[in-house]
């Protein structure tokens, strides 16, 4: 299973885009940077998107690639709780903003959307998809993706403290989660459900003593203001753990 991450900031610039990850070419994790990552026949080989919850950095590139696929006559399907969903539809995909491309045009919408079950394995194209709830200022999953082969990994999405109620319900041999601040700003990032790398510390040291183990880990949705505080805390936090955690970047691939 190859990774590519796409969008690994919250933040957009000509460096840096925003949150998306891409799975063997045809499944993809949000949508912050799938229009201004993939060429149209990148964009064409896509076959279902997995949405974690609804701020924009995460969705914005939905209507994009809807409109790009009325061109070709393809159909994306979109999967997320009914929430996520609901939100596009009422203030994106609004006939104000864009159509609503899971109706227009009605010979052939270029989207479909798919209500997630909190805990409930679902095939997506084949992979086995379990969506877990997680602590964030709006409803909020992460997703284990695991292919026919058994290899898994674990992406949170945006996420605060509290992902030891997620462990029990994987076994993933990558963790992609959100460290979105650095150390020191934690009256910041808690009530905006995001980690900092001692809070991140705090959630792989749980994951070790529930599931005897600590697989890589790769952390995205990075502020770039304090990308190069985060690099020196992380490296200090891999050092005390002895894990492997490293940086995410736009245009990494991974293996898993």
């Amino acid at each position: 299973m190859e990774i590519r991450i796409l969008g690994a900031h919250n933040v957009e610039s000509v460096n840096t885009r925003l949150t998306s990850v891409l799975v063997d070419g045809v499944l993809a994790i949000d949508a912050g940077a799938l229009t201004s990552s993939l060429t149209f026949p990148e964009q064409e080989k896509l076959s279902s998107i997995l949405l974690t919850h609804c701020h924009y950095d995460h969705v914005r590139d939905i209507a994009a690639i809807a409109l790009n696929c009325t061109y070709v006559r393809k159909t994306i399907k979109v999967y997320a709780q009914a929430s996520t969903l609901e939100a596009l539809l009422n203030h994106i995909l609004n006939g104000v903003i864009y159509p609503n491309f899971t109706e227009k045009p009605s010979e052939k919408p270029p989207l479909k959307f798919f209500p997630m079950e909190l805990y409930k394995a679902m095939d997506v194209d084949g992979y086995e998809v379990i969506a877990l709830p997680e602590k964030h200022a709006v409803p909020a999953v992460g997703y284990q993706v695991t292919d026919k082969d058994g290899k898994s990994f674990f992406y949170s999405g945006d996420t605060g403290p509290g992902l030891s109620s997620c462990w029990e319900h994987i076994s993933p041999q990558l963790l992609i989660i959100d460290l979105t601040m650095a150390n020191g700003m934690e009256e910041h990032a808690i009530p905006a459900g995001h980690l900092t790398p001692q809070l991140l510390g705090e959630e792989l040291a749980q994951f070790k003593n529930v599931k005897g183990y600590l697989p890589p880990v790769v952390v995205i949705h990075i502020a770039s203001l304090f990308e190069k505080q985060i690099r020196e805390e992380t490296t200090q936090l891999a050092k005390e753990l002895g894990t492997k955690i490293t940086i995410g970047h736009e245009g990494m691939k991974l293996k898993v």
